[in-house]
């Protein structure tokens, strides 16, 4: 049979025989060829990194980890992870989601992963590299009749059954490896012959990279398509003609006419947002103003301004211009998310003007740190501050204090607590209830199913949840409080999702003046300041145990005599 992957069966043929699968089924059945289509990337990436010395494995060896581990994004580039994440999306939306999967995005994902192996082979082939002029054809793939519909459990049951098989060789490989071990000569030929492999790898890669290979991967063709699986992931179906293109009048230009190129509606009718998309090799943020000028028009129209987007398919970005300058982000916003933020122009109060609950604290200087914060967010319209207090100043009653004035003045709908220690998490999900018992709080590390509107994890817990998705979309979306990173700061991919979160950060030392690190403090306590105005609380230093004799003059010390 006739196929797109056929270059991959010498040199690949584990990742041949997944992606034949997926191209087999793309129209019988699309969660299977989604599913295959995932698995041949899976193979593939593992396959680079078990071969290629450059690379280095990140904190967790799962597909998303995989891929976003830097060395790897550095040697695929923009275009081809791009391709990857869309091929690990839609695998997961085919595995773990009840909506349907549409033969358009089963052919899309072998489309996609057409590229990827294309990549892999004009990298790393060590016999003869596919032909430069190499394309996907589109008429290869089989247009057999749709099968009777597969249920989600199956695809299940043979995700669950491939993981076993797939643990039971990791424990085959170790007892082999751990048989290996006694012998020594045979443990030295191993490694001799692993690093033989990879220095042949290594040597095919820079012929291979010496090489200009013109190959066409269709960026425009997958920024739209990945846009697209965004917004279907944050729930926009996409599925009206108004969504696409939609025409507007008032446009300074020309003859005063516009397309948008996507708007996200209410349920009332008017406009939420609005998705400017610029060209791949073009700064998102160079559509900026054309992005202003579409909102001048929908709000002349519709009398509702909405929320702007702009992405070039690699990066996203958000501007909210009543409250906030441009920021990125890492997708599109819900429908409720956007509602929500439009509802808040209206419905959210002045922080100056909002009492301090003394349930929860009551000393001058907790107090005085909630006011600085509330001062930086509302009138500097900022989203992150660093908050720096002594050691038993209350810091968690002050944080949680502050959650319950965002909560209560509508600035918050839900809260993520991070520590970096078990407990520390024990002790703010105590705190929590005890304060503040109305907000539901939740500890994600004893259990991660509840719902509620305080959310306390450690940062190793949270990296597995930040890619959960229920129906499709992703779980948490949070404004995030956590406190000081004392040993350690949070593993790269969860400091890749912090950066687009709103982030209050508390900590027990001045830590270095870095911009990624909170900046300025916006509350500055330290022990000296305290012990000059005393409140009964906290007492002076005073020094404890036997002092020590003091060190004799050096020049009364004896001397090394010299032999």
């Amino acid at each position: 049979m006739a196929t797109n992957f056929a270059f991959l069966k010498s040199e690949w043929p584990e990742v041949y025989e997944a992606a034949v699968k997926a191209e087999r089924d793309a129209y019988a059945d699309p969660r299977t060829s989604c599913f295959y289509a995932r698995r041949a990337l899976e193979a593939a990436v593992a396959w680079a990194y078990r071969h290629d010395p450059s690379l280095h494995l990140p904190y967790q060896e799962h597909l998303s980890a995989l891929i976003h581990e830097p060395t790897f994004r550095a040697v695929a580039k923009d275009a081809v992870f791009t391709k990857a994440r869309i091929i690990k999306d839609l695998g997961n939306l085919a595995a773990h989601s009840t909506q349907q999967v549409a033969q358009a995005d089963a052919v899309r994902a072998t489309r996609e992963l057409f590229h990827v192996c294309f990549w892999l082979a004009q990298t790393y082939a060590r016999v003869e590299p596919p032909p430069s002029d190499l394309r996907f054809d589109e008429a290869l793939v089989p247009k057999a009749p749709p099968l009777p519909k597969q249920a989600v459990a199956y695809i299940r049951k043979l995700q669950a059954q491939l993981k076993e098989q797939e643990e039971k060789y990791a424990a085959l490989e170790a007892e082999q490896l751990k048989a290996l071990a006694f012998d020594e000569l045979t443990g030295r030929a191993l490694d001799e012959a692993l690093e033989t492999e990879r220095k042949a790898v290594a040597a095919a890669r820079k012929a291979n990279a010496a090489r200009e290979v013109p190959h066409d991967f269709d960026e425009a063709g997958t920024r739209d398509f990945y846009i697209d699986l965004l917004l279907k992931e944050a729930g926009w179906p996409l599925s009206q003609k108004r969504d696409r293109e939609f025409p507007v009048t008032g446009m300074p230009a020309g003859r005063g006419n516009g397309k948008v190129d996507y708007v996200l509606w209410g349920s009332d009718g008017l406009p939420l947002g609005l998705v400017e998309a610029k060209r791949t090799r073009v700064d998102a943020r160079d559509g900026w103003r054309q992005a202003e000028l579409y909102a001048n028009c929908l709000e002349a129209q519709f009398g509702r301004r909405p929320v702007i987007f702009c992405s070039n398919g690699y990066e996203h970005w958000i501007w909210d211009d009543a409250f906030y300058p441009p920021r990125p982000v890492q997708g599109f916003y819900t429908h409720d998310e956007l509602e929500l933020l439009i509802q808040r122009r209206d419905s959210r109060k002045r922080l100056a003007d909002a009492p301090i609950a003394e349930s929860i604290v009551n000393r001058y200087y907790q107090e005085r740190a909630i006011r600085r914060v509330a001062e930086h967010f509302e009138e500097a319209n900022q989203r992150k501050a660093l908050l720096v207090m002594a050691t038993g100043a209350g810091k968690t009653r002050t944080v949680i204090a502050l959650a319950e004035l965002l909560m209560r003045c509508n600035w918050a709908k839900r809260v993520l607590f991070l520590a970096d220690r078990l407990a520390l998490v024990k002790q703010a999900i105590g705190a929590f209830k005890t304060f503040l018992p109305d907000a539901s709080p939740v500890n994600l590390v004893e259990d991660k199913l509840s719902e509620g509107r305080v959310y306390v994890s450690t940062y190793p817990t949270m990296m597995g949840l930040i890619d959960q998705a229920s129906g499709g979309q992703r779980r948490f979306g949070a404004r995030l409080l956590r406190p000081g990173r004392h040993r350690r700061s949070p593993p790269l991919h969860l400091s890749e999702v912090l950066r687009h979160l709103p982030v209050l950060r508390l900590a027990a030392r001045r830590p270095h003046r870095h911009p990624a690190r909170g900046g300025r403090p916006r509350h500055l306590q330290a022990l000296r300041l305290r012990v000059r105005r005393p409140d009964r609380r906290l007492r002076p230093r005073r020094s404890c145990g036997r002092r020590l004799p003091r060190p004799a003059p050096r020049s009364l010390r004896p001397r090394s005599i010299p032999s």
